[in-house]
């Protein structure tokens, strides 16, 4: 069986998947040949559990009416997989699951997309998530100010 079909099978199964950081790409790619559809979420600046969520809201483009807490993540993804034909694919980028600071909540997070993917299951859809843990973020440099979660930066 060749990688492809092992990662399609992966995915298929749903739930946490295994897989290096340096494959996202070709994961992203399977997800979507097998009919996925499948999002970025960009964790890297994150540093509390609604950092965490807004970077969700943001790559899967949750409503307006998304309340921000771990009910209303477990019902935008349920919504989310059955708005999808065969399912959905989330790859958590750089999750700082070593910081102390988010330490608790990302394994919350992560309990979430495990409910959610059970509950895709009992519905004939998939949803599966690979997760790149990153450690603790840097401490801060004096004098420099931290870069905006936005990303953008002030002229």
């Amino acid at each position: 069986m060749s990688q492809a079909q092992s990662l399609q099978k992966k995915l298929q199964k749903g739930g946490l998947i295994d897989l290096p950081a340096a494959s996202r790409e070709e994961a992203v790619n399977t997800a979507r040949q097998a009919g996925m559809t499948a999002f970025v979420v960009d964790c890297d600046r994150a540093r509390s559990r609604s950092a965490v969520l807004r970077a969700v809201v943001k790559a899967v483009d949750f409503p307006e009416y998304f309340g921000g807490n771990l009910d209303a993540l477990y019902d935008c993804l349920c919504d989310t997989v059955l708005d999808h034909k065969q399912g959905l694919f989330l790859w958590f980028h750089n999750l700082h699951s070593g910081d102390p600071a988010l330490a608790e909540d990302s394994q919350a997070i992560l309990q979430v997309c495990g409910d959610a993917a059970e509950f895709a299951a009992n519905n004939e859809r998939c949803f599966a998530y690979a997760v790149v843990h990153a450690g603790k973020h840097p401490d801060p440099e004096p004098g420099v100010d931290p870069t905006p979660y936005s990303g953008g930066a002030e002229a």
